[in-house]
């Protein structure tokens, strides 16, 4: 079966734990993204850091994205997959944390990020519909 090291989006970074909301948001529209892993000064991962965090959490608190730090949005453990894990493995995590994008890990480093498309497109049909319901219902 395919793994998540076959059809992850390479090339992922990181937003610091202390670096601003404000330069995650540029980090996104530079790269395109809408979501991106929180690490820490020891390079671990401690959160996702989404486009929705940033105006709900951040502009419509009326914080100031310049003095926000990205650590301040980290909520819990960062749920992530393993480079070697497999599509249902992948499915299996996104529909448990109900989450549409998961960092890929190999052994403690990041080195992608799968996306629910990613994932549809490597899952047999039948399959596909059932990811789609599960992290599409609350």
């Amino acid at each position: 079966m395919t793994t998540a090291r076959e059809i992850m989006t390479r090339g992922a970074e990181c937003i610091g734990a202390e670096e601003t909301v404000l330069l995650a948001a540029q980090k996104m529209t530079d790269m395109g993204v809408g979501a991106l892993p929180i690490c820490g000064t020891d390079n671990r991962l401690k959160g996702m850091l989404t486009d929705r965090d940033i105006v709900v959490k951040v502009l419509g608190a009326g914080k100031d994205p310049a003095s926000t730090q990205a650590g301040e949005l980290a909520q819990g453990e960062a749920v992530t997959i393993g480079a070697d894990d497999d599509a249902a493995e992948i499915m299996r995590t996104m529909t448990e944390h109900k989450v549409r994008r998961l960092p890929v890990i190999d052994g403690h480093d990041l080195v992608g990020m799968v996306a629910q498309a990613d994932v549809a497109r490597a899952l047999p049909d039948p399959q596909v519909g059932d990811l789609l319901q599960a992290l599409s219902s609350d």
